[in-house]
Protein backbone atom coordinates (compact mmCIF):
# COMPACT_ATOMS: atom_id res chain seq x y z
CA UNK A 1 0.00 0.00 0.00
CA UNK A 2 1.34 3.42 -0.94
CA UNK A 3 1.40 5.87 1.95
CA UNK A 4 0.18 9.41 1.28
CA UNK A 5 1.13 12.43 3.34
CA UNK A 6 -1.77 14.46 4.75
CA UNK A 7 -2.54 17.53 2.65
CA UNK A 8 -2.71 21.07 4.00
CA UNK A 9 -4.34 24.02 2.28
CA UNK A 10 -3.51 27.10 4.38
CA UNK A 11 -5.29 30.37 3.67
CA UNK A 12 -1.99 32.23 3.98
CA UNK A 13 1.59 31.10 3.27
CA UNK A 14 3.29 29.67 6.36
CA UNK A 15 6.16 31.64 7.86
CA UNK A 16 9.55 30.10 8.49
CA UNK A 17 13.02 31.14 9.63
CA UNK A 18 16.49 30.25 8.36
CA UNK A 19 20.00 31.63 8.20
CA UNK A 20 22.03 32.50 5.11
CA UNK A 21 24.96 34.60 3.98
CA UNK A 22 24.19 37.78 1.99
CA UNK A 23 25.99 37.87 -1.35
CA UNK A 24 26.67 40.44 -4.07
CA UNK A 25 27.22 39.54 -7.71
CA UNK A 26 30.69 40.13 -9.14
CA UNK A 27 29.46 42.99 -11.32
CA UNK A 28 27.58 44.57 -8.40
CA UNK A 29 24.19 44.50 -10.09
CA UNK A 30 22.45 41.74 -8.09
CA UNK A 31 22.10 40.87 -4.42
CA UNK A 32 20.88 37.68 -2.84
CA UNK A 33 21.70 34.96 -0.34
CA UNK A 34 23.52 31.65 -0.18
CA UNK A 35 22.64 28.87 2.23
CA UNK A 36 24.81 27.39 4.96
CA UNK A 37 24.28 23.69 4.24
CA UNK A 38 22.71 21.68 1.42
CA UNK A 39 22.51 23.80 -1.72
CA UNK A 40 24.85 26.47 -0.34
CA UNK A 41 26.72 26.60 -3.65
CA UNK A 42 23.59 27.98 -5.40
CA UNK A 43 22.86 31.63 -4.44
CA UNK A 44 19.20 32.65 -4.65
CA UNK A 45 17.23 35.86 -4.87
CA UNK A 46 14.48 37.27 -2.66
CA UNK A 47 11.88 35.27 -4.61
CA UNK A 48 13.19 31.92 -5.81
CA UNK A 49 12.24 28.40 -6.86
CA UNK A 50 14.05 25.36 -5.53
CA UNK A 51 15.63 22.71 -7.74
CA UNK A 52 17.19 19.37 -6.98
CA UNK A 53 20.81 19.93 -5.92
CA UNK A 54 21.65 16.41 -7.08
CA UNK A 55 20.69 17.19 -10.67
CA UNK A 56 17.72 14.84 -10.71
CA UNK A 57 14.77 15.86 -12.85
CA UNK A 58 12.02 15.58 -10.28
CA UNK A 59 10.30 18.64 -8.85
CA UNK A 60 11.43 19.85 -5.44
CA UNK A 61 10.62 18.97 -2.76
CA UNK A 62 10.54 15.28 -3.61
CA UNK A 63 9.41 12.92 -0.89
CA UNK A 64 12.35 10.59 -1.41
CA UNK A 65 15.03 13.26 -1.78
CA UNK A 66 16.58 16.02 0.36
CA UNK A 67 16.01 18.74 -2.25
CA UNK A 68 14.07 21.95 -1.72
CA UNK A 69 14.45 24.98 0.50
CA UNK A 70 14.64 24.33 4.23
CA UNK A 71 13.50 26.41 7.20
CA UNK A 72 12.41 25.98 10.82
CA UNK A 73 9.16 26.98 12.51
CA UNK A 74 10.70 28.76 15.47
CA UNK A 75 12.69 32.01 15.21
CA UNK A 76 14.66 31.22 18.34
CA UNK A 77 15.80 27.91 16.87
CA UNK A 78 17.12 29.70 13.78
CA UNK A 79 18.86 32.33 15.90
CA UNK A 80 20.59 29.54 17.79
CA UNK A 81 22.33 28.46 14.58
CA UNK A 82 24.11 31.83 14.49
CA UNK A 83 26.09 30.88 17.60
CA UNK A 84 28.39 28.44 15.79
CA UNK A 85 31.74 29.79 14.60
CA UNK A 86 31.11 29.17 10.90
CA UNK A 87 27.75 30.94 10.98
CA UNK A 88 28.61 34.04 13.02
CA UNK A 89 28.48 36.32 9.96
CA UNK A 90 25.24 34.88 8.56
CA UNK A 91 21.95 36.77 8.75
CA UNK A 92 18.53 35.65 9.98
CA UNK A 93 15.86 35.38 7.30
CA UNK A 94 12.10 35.44 7.76
CA UNK A 95 10.53 33.74 4.76
CA UNK A 96 7.13 32.97 3.31
CA UNK A 97 6.82 29.29 2.41
CA UNK A 98 5.26 29.11 -1.06
CA UNK A 99 4.23 26.28 -3.35
CA UNK A 100 4.30 22.63 -2.32
CA UNK A 101 5.89 21.85 1.02
CA UNK A 102 6.53 18.96 3.37
CA UNK A 103 6.01 19.71 7.04
CA UNK A 104 8.34 18.23 9.62
CA UNK A 105 8.40 18.48 13.40
CA UNK A 106 10.82 21.42 13.38
CA UNK A 107 10.25 23.01 10.00
CA UNK A 108 9.49 22.79 6.29
CA UNK A 109 11.08 21.54 3.10
CA UNK A 110 9.47 23.41 0.23
CA UNK A 111 9.42 24.42 -3.42
CA UNK A 112 9.35 28.22 -3.47
CA UNK A 113 10.02 31.08 -1.07
CA UNK A 114 9.96 34.83 -0.61
CA UNK A 115 12.45 36.38 1.80
CA UNK A 116 10.52 39.07 3.67
CA UNK A 117 13.06 40.28 6.23
CA UNK A 118 16.81 39.86 6.76
CA UNK A 119 18.06 40.68 10.25
CA UNK A 120 21.76 41.53 10.33
CA UNK A 121 23.72 40.79 13.50
CA UNK A 122 26.50 42.79 15.12
CA UNK A 123 29.84 43.64 13.56
CA UNK A 124 32.78 41.44 14.58
CA UNK A 125 33.95 44.27 16.87
CA UNK A 126 30.67 44.13 18.81
CA UNK A 127 29.04 47.31 17.54
CA UNK A 128 25.66 47.23 15.72
CA UNK A 129 26.11 46.79 11.98
CA UNK A 130 25.30 49.67 9.63
CA UNK A 131 26.58 48.02 6.45
CA UNK A 132 27.47 44.76 4.73
CA UNK A 133 31.16 44.44 3.81
CA UNK A 134 33.27 42.01 1.80
CA UNK A 135 33.64 38.87 3.94
CA UNK A 136 36.75 37.66 2.14
CA UNK A 137 35.18 34.61 0.49
CA UNK A 138 32.45 33.81 -1.99
CA UNK A 139 30.98 31.55 -4.67
CA UNK A 140 31.78 31.63 -8.39
CA UNK A 141 30.46 34.98 -9.60
CA UNK A 142 29.32 36.03 -6.12
CA UNK A 143 31.05 37.82 -3.25
CA UNK A 144 29.93 37.03 0.30
CA UNK A 145 29.15 39.94 2.62
CA UNK A 146 29.35 40.19 6.39
CA UNK A 147 27.88 42.64 8.96
CA UNK A 148 30.09 45.67 9.56
CA UNK A 149 29.99 48.91 11.53
CA UNK A 150 31.08 52.18 9.93
CA UNK A 151 34.48 52.07 11.63
CA UNK A 152 35.37 48.56 10.44
CA UNK A 153 34.13 49.26 6.89
CA UNK A 154 37.13 51.47 6.06
CA UNK A 155 38.93 50.30 2.92
CA UNK A 156 36.59 47.36 2.28
CA UNK A 157 34.04 46.88 -0.47
CA UNK A 158 30.59 47.21 1.05
CA UNK A 159 27.17 48.76 0.97
CA UNK A 160 24.59 50.05 3.42
CA UNK A 161 21.75 47.83 4.60
CA UNK A 162 19.25 50.00 2.71
CA UNK A 163 21.30 49.79 -0.49
CA UNK A 164 21.42 45.99 -0.25
CA UNK A 165 17.63 45.88 0.21
CA UNK A 166 17.07 48.11 -2.82
CA UNK A 167 19.39 46.02 -4.99
CA UNK A 168 17.78 42.73 -3.89
CA UNK A 169 14.32 44.17 -4.62
CA UNK A 170 10.93 42.48 -4.24
CA UNK A 171 10.10 44.34 -1.04
CA UNK A 172 12.95 42.93 1.03
CA UNK A 173 13.48 44.58 4.43
CA UNK A 174 16.99 44.56 5.89
CA UNK A 175 17.21 45.55 9.54
CA UNK A 176 20.02 45.69 12.07
CA UNK A 177 19.72 43.43 15.09
CA UNK A 178 20.88 44.37 18.56
CA UNK A 179 24.64 44.78 18.87
CA UNK A 180 26.39 42.36 21.18
CA UNK A 181 29.75 42.96 22.80
CA UNK A 182 32.30 40.17 22.28
CA UNK A 183 33.54 38.60 25.54
CA UNK A 184 37.00 39.10 26.99
CA UNK A 185 39.37 42.05 26.87
CA UNK A 186 37.78 43.35 23.69
CA UNK A 187 34.36 43.86 25.30
CA UNK A 188 32.63 47.09 24.35
CA UNK A 189 31.55 49.55 27.01
CA UNK A 190 28.90 52.08 26.02
CA UNK A 191 29.83 51.66 22.37
CA UNK A 192 33.62 51.73 22.91
CA UNK A 193 36.07 48.83 22.97
CA UNK A 194 39.34 48.67 24.90
CA UNK A 195 41.46 50.24 22.10
CA UNK A 196 39.06 53.19 21.85
CA UNK A 197 39.00 53.64 25.63
CA UNK A 198 42.82 53.59 25.80
CA UNK A 199 42.98 56.24 23.08
CA UNK A 200 40.42 58.39 24.93
CA UNK A 201 42.42 58.06 28.16
CA UNK A 202 45.64 59.09 26.38
CA UNK A 203 43.90 62.13 24.91
CA UNK A 204 42.51 63.16 28.29
CA UNK A 205 45.96 62.76 29.88
CA UNK A 206 47.53 64.93 27.18
CA UNK A 207 44.92 67.65 27.73
CA UNK A 208 45.47 67.47 31.51
CA UNK A 209 49.23 67.86 31.03
CA UNK A 210 48.63 70.90 28.82
CA UNK A 211 46.25 72.39 31.40
CA UNK A 212 48.75 71.93 34.22
CA UNK A 213 51.48 73.56 32.10
CA UNK A 214 49.26 76.60 31.52
CA UNK A 215 48.50 76.88 35.25
CA UNK A 216 52.20 76.72 36.05
CA UNK A 217 52.95 79.51 33.57
CA UNK A 218 50.21 81.68 35.06
CA UNK A 219 51.76 81.16 38.48
CA UNK A 220 55.26 82.39 37.43
CA UNK A 221 56.24 85.96 38.59
CA UNK A 222 56.18 88.68 35.92
CA UNK A 223 58.95 91.23 35.11
CA UNK A 224 57.68 93.62 37.82
CA UNK A 225 57.61 90.96 40.45
CA UNK A 226 53.86 90.35 40.15
CA UNK A 227 52.20 87.21 38.86
CA UNK A 228 51.28 86.79 35.21
CA UNK A 229 47.68 87.32 34.23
Amino acid sequence: MRLRLPEERPTEPPTGYKIAHPVLSQDGTRAGFTGVSLGGALPYGVVADASCVYGLRHRAPHRRCDCGFHCVHDRTAAEGLLSTAEHRTAVLLEVSVLGAYIRFERGFRYARQRVRTATVGACACGRPATALADAGWGRPGWRALAPSCAGCLRGRTGMSLAAFARLAGNGLRVVAGAGAAPPGDGAAVDGFGVPELVAEAALLQARLDWFQTQLARLGEPGPDGGRKG
